[in-house]
């Protein structure tokens, strides 16, 4: 969907219209004010148009289309325009690796959009930058670390949330169910176990709530309305899925300060439970000191809480549901995964040591993770979120000025003909060695890389890989009845993470 659909389809923004046609009629003269602001050496780039940019020619449903075909005209480093903003995009695994990681310290800080904005305030872990990022950073790495993340205890809360997940998949009896509710809220409940201290049951309505929430925010945040009030705040202020998200958002807030009040009648600070529970000692302890403009407070609590409630619940689901739904489409991997669980594992509980035993289970894994993201990817951003330089710099051969928006393309890296033998192809050999054995890839950063890598990469990683074999080694998946692997759709639904279109999958199970 185009910026045109979205004006044609909202009765109040038609009269704008009929001023587009305008801006468009005197185009090839005010163009040259784009042109001329260009300095010979800036990273070329389609011309935009006045006031528009390259809005016209961006496919708002499907961005990085778009931007794969203007990095094979344009090369590497581009420049293109949503609306007025000027944004250079980063393509290719090596041009990528050299801004994020060689030239962290210049690519490294973060460009919140609009509704971002709007909705974190300049708090959390995710869009903010300076001090007070690295201190929320700081802290919360350091405490989700001390609450398990990376370690054996982590480990078990995975495993134990598992057998409740397949209690749940036991229910449906090998009949044809809709995965993703129950996904999400067991993964939710291992982010939930860190930072409130405790998992939630899957009929909680508070903790369903939550979950619910966030699956609807991430498809909206990918909107093309929630684009367009991005680049054209003024024109697109009242479009219903801002309004819906800032409600969302309210109702999220208002449930967490009441979680918030009742851990805090019960904190002891000589045992914390979770990253809730350290935040409010460490807050309380600059109170009695005395400390003045600290970043301890209700508002980034929230915020940091959300950031970590929302990144550890959305991505990670949705990888395990491309995970089921690709198994499932392609019956000859599944059998061949389960065959390896079966010799290496047999009727016991996979643990994480056993991955360095399980290589096609783990390529598997991989590659799913590498098809899903480099296919599917980021909807607004089929890369990294967005950044923002922190001072001028030459960039393989071209000038990009402080503050310019940066898209590192990380769809670009995970299907980069140059890395990978069949980008466009499910293919588990990718991580096999001719051994057969498990082999790493440096083009492998779906988590991106740099000062930005996401901060729960260890958890995604180690909860992908349990929940993972855990179900495949329990359950065989497979199509609903009347439906072939071949009909299967693995068309996404468009989100800020773009996820499978709803379906339903039969788990028959194998113990």
């Amino acid at each position: 969907m185009g910026m045109l659909d979205i004006l044609l389809q909202d009765s109040t923004s038609f009269s704008l219209f009929v001023g587009l046609v305008v801006l468009l009629l005197i185009y090839f003269t005010a163009s040259s004010i784009f042109r001329s602001q260009w300095q010979k050496n800036e990273p070329p780039g389609p011309t935009p148009l006045p006031f528009l940019g390259n809005m016209l020619q961006i496919d708002l449903k499907k961005p990085y289309k778009t931007l794969m075909e203007f990095y094979r005209k344009y090369g590497p480093v581009f420049t293109i325009y949503l609306g007025p903003k000027k944004v250079v995009v980063l393509a290719g695994y090596k041009t990528v690796k050299e801004a994020l990681v060689t030239h962290d310290d210049v690519f490294g800080d973060r460009d919140p959009m609009l509704i971002f904005q709007e909705l974190s305030k300049g708090h959390g872990v995710i869009w903010n930058n300076g001090d007070a990022w690295k201190e929320m950073r700081r802290f919360s790495l350091t405490n989700l670390r001390d609450f398990g993340m990376g370690k054996k205890v982590c480990e078990d809360k995975i495993i134990e949330e598992s057998q409740h997940l397949i209690e749940v998949f036991k229910k449906h009896k090998g009949k044809a169910f809709d995965t993703s509710q129950s996904l999400g809220y067991a993964v939710s409940n291992i982010i939930c176990s860190m930072v409130y201290g405790s998992r939630f049951e899957y009929d909680d309505p508070e903790f369903t709530s939550m979950v619910n929430r966030i699956t609807k925010a991430a498809i909206m945040f990918g909107s093309p309305s929630i684009q367009a009030y991005n680049t054209f705040p003024t024109l697109f202020k009242r479009t219903a899925n801002r309004r819906i998200l800032l409600e969302m958002n309210a109702a999220s807030q208002k449930q967490n300060l009441a979680l918030f009040s009742n851990l805090k009648e019960t904190l002891n600070p000589q045992m914390c439970r979770g990253l809730v529970d350290a935040f409010l000692v460490q807050k309380q302890k600059l109170e009695e000191a005395g400390v003045a403009n600290s970043q301890f407070h209700d508002d980034n609590l929230y915020t940091t809480v959300f950031n970590l409630f929302a990144a550890g619940t959305e991505t990670t689901s949705t990888t395990l549901r491309w995970c089921l739904l690709f198994m499932a489409k392609f019956p000859q991997i599944q059998d061949k995964v389960q065959e390896e669980l079966r010799q290496v594992i047999g009727d016991r509980q996979v643990q994480v040591a056993d991955r360095k035993n399980l290589p096609y289970t783990d390529a598997v894994l991989h590659e799913t993770v590498l098809h899903e993201t480099q296919r599917m990817g980021f909807d607004i951003i089929p890369m990294s979120l967005p950044h923002k330089t922190t001072r001028d710099i030459t960039f393989q051969g071209h000038f990009i000025k402080k503050g310019t928006t940066i898209y590192p393309l990380l769809i670009s890296v995970l299907c980069d003909e140059t890395e990978w033998e069949k980008p466009h192809t499910f293919y588990p050999p990718h991580f096999l060695d001719k051994d057969g054995k498990f082999r790493k890839r440096d083009a492998f950063i779906p988590f991106s890389a740099g000062r930005r890598i996401c901060l729960g990469e260890s958890l995604a990683r180690m909860e992908l890989f349990i929940f993972f074999s855990t179900l495949l080694q329990h359950f065989h998946f497979s199509p609903p009845p009347g439906v072939s692997e071949d009909e299967l759709e693995l068309t996404p639904h468009t989100g800020l993470t773009l996820t499978p279109l709803p379906h339903e999958l039969c788990a028959a199970s194998r113990m």
